[in-house]
């Protein structure tokens, strides 16, 4: 017959000594809830940089990327086109032609990565909801125009008002031997400004869009592109469309999709979430040391009690049991509570922004933050794992000591 265990868990714990191993389990459970919560916050603002760079990366970015295997241009061929738009999934592909230029307004001159687009750019790409001013459209009217970044903006202090100027874009000729006058060393060409877009320092502070037929004249490449940019449907497995498209396509094209163009800032940042959890989830287990203190001390305490329950009809068992129900209940207790906390507080940073960047020229008010339910159910296994192992040694102790009653 087994002694019932809420009975025995209560004659068990009680003695002088409860008030003072009760205080050392909840200031366990505290650590452990202040740990958990800590957690939870700290890779939801991880999900929420990685989220904040997808967005904004995408609205530059295609979904696929078509570049050479080798060199940085390839002759055109509309079947490669024809072959692209075939495939399942596919939207829209843009014609790219790409490669640095100087670019000059009025006095003010500087380097800039020049990027061709076709007209599906248009339909298709990102850029139009980062416009700060001016008009997206690159050709309107059988006009070309330029969309330039807001950092090159600033630094040419060039304004879209302002008719009287374009904007002056140069790119070095193949020049042969005994060429001395200067204007036939560069191409030179004029485009009108036509809209300031504002996405990423980086992409503000080097880009500028021409349409195609435009940067193809000024780096004389005739009927050559340096990519095609795929947009996919809504819906479209990208992994699939990009795998069809390189097998269409052959081994002289390397087929990227877009976020494999970040892919090593976007590792660094798993790698760094992945040491934020794995030190915070060791700061819980040094705060679990405090659960094994307790039930240790409690085995200590309790030595001749077992005797009396096991006279009462315990089992060894159900002695162990008592351990390990009552460090799951401080390091439980502990978890959900920072659990909520966790969960709630980012989702109010989520939808209220309480903790700001700091910064007026920050891309966004406040710290990004997204809650991942596969962050939740890691870091409930870790703290079963850690409660296990902090528990289950003081269990075992009890019941040899229980054994040791036995026997004597």
């Amino acid at each position: 017959m087994n002694f019932p265990f809420f009975i025995a868990r209560k004659y068990f714990l009680s003695g002088k000594k409860k008030n003072f191993i009760n205080v050392i389990s909840i200031i366990s459970m505290v650590v452990v809830a202040i740990g958990t919560m800590c957690l939870i916050i700290a890779l939801s603002v991880f999900n929420g940089l990685e989220g904040l760079l997808r967005s904004m990366y995408g609205h530059f970015d295609p979904d696929i990327v078509v570049t050479p295997h080798t060199g940085k241009s390839f002759d055109f061929d509309s079947t490669y086109v024809q072959n692209i738009r075939q495939t399942a999934g596919v939207a829209g592909v843009s014609e790219v032609v790409e490669d640095n230029v100087l670019v000059q307004y009025k006095d003010a001159q500087r380097l800039v990565r020049m990027k061709g687009v076709s007209r599906d750019f248009d339909q298709y790409s990102g850029i139009k909801n980062v416009m700060v001013s001016g008009q997206f459209p690159l050709v309107r009217d059988s006009i070309g125009y330029a969309l330039i970044g807001r950092g090159v903006q600033y630094d040419l202090s060039l304004s879209l008002k302002n008719d009287f100027y374009t904007l002056q874009m140069y790119y070095p000729k193949d020049i042969a031997p005994g060429v001395v006058n200067p204007t036939r060393m560069y191409n030179l060409l004029n485009i009108i400004p036509g809209g300031i877009f504002a996405i990423e320092k980086y992409y503000d502070d080097n880009y500028v869009f021409v349409p195609v037929e435009f940067a193809k004249n000024l780096l004389n490449y005739g009927d050559r592109l340096s990519a095609f940019d795929i947009y996919l449907t809504e819906g479209a497995n990208a992994k699939m469309v990009k795998k069809a498209i390189q097998s269409s396509l052959g081994d002289k094209f390397d087929v990227r999709l877009g976020e494999e163009l970040h892919s090593d800032l976007y590792k660094v940042l798993k790698v760094e979430k992945l040491f934020v959890f794995l030190i915070l989830v060791a700061i819980i287990g040094i705060a679990s040391i405090n659960i094994f203190f307790s039930l240790t001390m409690l085995v200590i305490e309790k030595k001749k009690d077992i005797s009396v329950l096991f006279a009462q009809g315990a089992s060894t068992q159900l002695i162990r049991n008592i351990f390990l129900y009552e460090g799951c209940i401080v390091a439980f207790t502990g978890a959900a509570i920072g659990l909520v906390l966790g969960v709630s507080l980012s989702l109010l940073q989520e939808h209220f922004g309480l903790v700001g960047m700091g910064m007026d020229s920050a891309v966004v008010n406040s710290y990004p933050v997204e809650i991942v339910f596969s962050d939740v159910l890691f870091t409930v296994i870790a703290i079963i794992i850690i409660t296990l192992l902090a528990s289950i040694k003081p269990a075992i102790k009890a019941g040899k000591s229980f054994s040791t009653h036995t026997l004597q």
